[in-house]
């Protein structure tokens, strides 16, 4: 009997141990999968194409410096693509370009892509640098001493581009910011020294077609010896590694305390007889209506802004500016609040 007993007790017992460990086992189990199915999904680096229409001047620093940079940081592609400001407004508005960005060499060429009457494609744009008007030279043209002499001062520099035989080259006032700032600068300069036929002496009309070249052949004519002197920002003429002569403020639309002055120059666009003022030479930035990759372009914007970005573009002989925006504020998009200047 006792041994029936106790092999009666030891049955009743046992099933009760293999559950036990059953459930021990079963949580075990169950916690495993519970840490495997909490692991977050790694996040996909951001990545595709920025497509991004800037004024020719940037080219050297956008393609060799700025867009590798901006590549390497981020993860997306710098897509560029570089002529006049204003040829590529006229493009963004003729429907043959669809950018996410858009970076002009002066403001007011924004204004031609702004409102109901212009398709609305801006609504927004801020300042990011800005530059000042050099003569640029070849150091090898039969001109190269007179150059020489005006850079150190000792020889007027409108003196030598009076010379007879000077092949001068200037970009398209129509088409290019750069182009209406050469005239700009013509004008200035008539009254600071005092010579009232300086602009039409030095540059004929302002559509001459022995100057008047694309913006981004500019360069490349002077360096390969088709140009004796042209008119360029001094970013480019430092980036291409140009010889050049500075001129003084009340000349060069450089200086931003001077606007008011720079403001008793004109020129007459002669498609829409619309006058336009000398101002000093500022580049902006904005996300146009067009844009595709509007984290790209975003990205894009915050890496102009960046310490990094602002570090390229002083080194290459951009001068820094309020990053001040225009336009509709508010438009901004929120994460790009954070760089903007407030009055």
């Amino acid at each position: 009997m006792e041994c029936t007993c106790s092999s009666s007790r030891h049955f009743r017992t046992l099933p009760i141990s293999f559950l036990t460990l059953f459930s021990v086992l079963a949580l075990l189990l169950g916690a495993c999968g519970s840490t495997t199915t909490s692991t977050p999904t790694p996040t996909a680096k951001p990545s595709g194409p920025v497509q991004v229409m800037y004024a020719g001047s940037l080219e050297s620093i956008m393609e060799k410096q700025l867009g590798p940079a901006f590549n390497q940081s981020t993860g997306y592609t710098f897509a560029g693509e570089a002529k006049g400001s204003s040829a590529l407004a006229t493009e963004i508005k003729g429907h043959l370009r669809r950018p996410d960005i858009f970076i002009s060499a002066a403001p007011g060429v924004n204004k031609q892509l702004m409102g109901a009457a212009n398709g609305n494609y801006v609504s927004w744009y801020l300042n990011f640098a800005r530059s000042q008007m050099v003569i640029g030279y070849n150091a090898n043209s039969h001109f190269a001493s007179d150059f020489q002499a005006a850079a150190s001062g000792s020889k007027p520099w409108y003196q030598v581009l009076e010379e007879s035989g000077m092949r001068l080259g200037r970009t398209d006032p129509i088409l290019d910011p750069k182009g209406q700032a050469t005239i700009y600068l013509m004008e200035l300069a008539q009254t600071y020294y005092q010579q009232p036929s300086l602009r039409q002496t030095i540059l004929g009309a302002d559509e001459n077609a022995s100057q008047v070249f694309p913006e981004e052949d500019l360069v490349a004519r002077l360096g390969a010896g088709q140009l004796d002197a042209g008119f360029f920002y001094i970013n480019e003429a430092k980036a291409a590694h140009i010889p050049y002569i500075t001129l003084p403020d009340q000349v060069n639309l450089g200086n931003p305390s001077m606007a008011t002055a720079y403001a008793a120059a004109t020129w007459t666009n002669p498609k829409t007889q619309a006058v336009s003022k000398g101002a000093p030479i500022v580049f902006t930035v904005t996300i146009p209506s067009t844009v595709q990759n509007q984290a790209g372009a975003q990205a894009f914007v915050k890496f102009l802004l960046s310490s990094q970005g602002q570090n390229l573009l002083l080194g290459n002989g951009l001068l820094a500016t309020p990053f001040v925006a225009s336009g509709d504020a508010s438009k901004v998009p929120q994460p790009l609040q954070q760089y903007i200047q407030k009055s």
